[in-house]
């Protein structure tokens, strides 16, 4: 067999492979359109198990809690309340890779620094004026002064926060590339946690009495 003979009988059964791949993906999609979380089961780093398809209902793709908060802003010292539609709340996003939520925001509200490591996101400014920005992995700070009707997006893992700049309340919808998007906030991460005082004075370049006095406010030890 010659070199082009060789290439071309090569070619031809890398076509058939990847025919066979993409059928294959098809039959499964088909097959199952969808993975209904089964919240009571145990949860996969690809989201959780699947319920029977026998049990699951139309509810399972449906939320009707968007609403205002029951529980004022105004009751906590962030002064927000954040009300998720996740898989937890909607059990059909389990795989879709997407969720969204509603973040009411009082006169001086704050989402303080934090991160999502396996998701992006998306604010949409409904109502109010809501200060935003992340900080990129070249430590380059991107900040905007939103107002109704904007768009921000905050890429996954970046450091970024929210806060009500104006002078009344703020309503923003979010919206992530996860249907269970994990967060990390900076300050529970150093202060409410049992991370040695010592180290976090050698880390941050804080002073002794500053960590224990940051930690008792968060709740942390060691």
């Amino acid at each position: 067999m010659s070199l082009i003979d060789s290439f071309s009988h090569n070619k031809m059964w890398s076509n058939i492979f990847l025919f066979a791949l993409l059928f294959s993906t098809y039959n499964n999609v088909a097959v199952q359109s969808f993975c209904v979380a089964d919240l009571k089961g145990a949860q996969t780093p690809e989201g959780f198990l699947c319920k029977p398809p026998t049990s699951v209902k139309v509810d399972d793709f449906i939320l009707s809690g968007l609403k205002p908060p029951t529980t004022p802003p105004s009751s906590n010292s962030s002064k927000i309340t954040l009300t998720p539609a996740f898989v937890q709340q909607i059990p059909g996003l389990n795989g879709l890779g997407f969720a969204v939520a509603r973040l009411d925001m009082d006169v001086g509200g704050v989402v303080p620094l934090h991160s999502h490591p396996d998701a992006s996101e998306m604010l949409i400014i409904v109502r109010g004026t809501v200060t935003a920005g992340f900080i990129a992995a070249d430590n380059s700070v991107f900040v905007k002064r939103l107002r109704s009707g904007d768009v921000m997006v905050l890429p996954q893992g970046l450091l970024h926060f929210q806060l009500n700049s104006g002078n009344g309340k703020a309503l923003v919808h979010l919206a992530f590339s996860s249907s269970n998007p994990s967060t990390q906030l900076l300050d529970v991460a150093l202060f409410g946690s049992n991370l040695n005082s010592d180290l976090i004075t050698k880390t941050t370049l804080l002073d002794l009495s500053e960590v224990k006095k940051l930690k008792a406010v968060f709740g942390g030890s060691g």
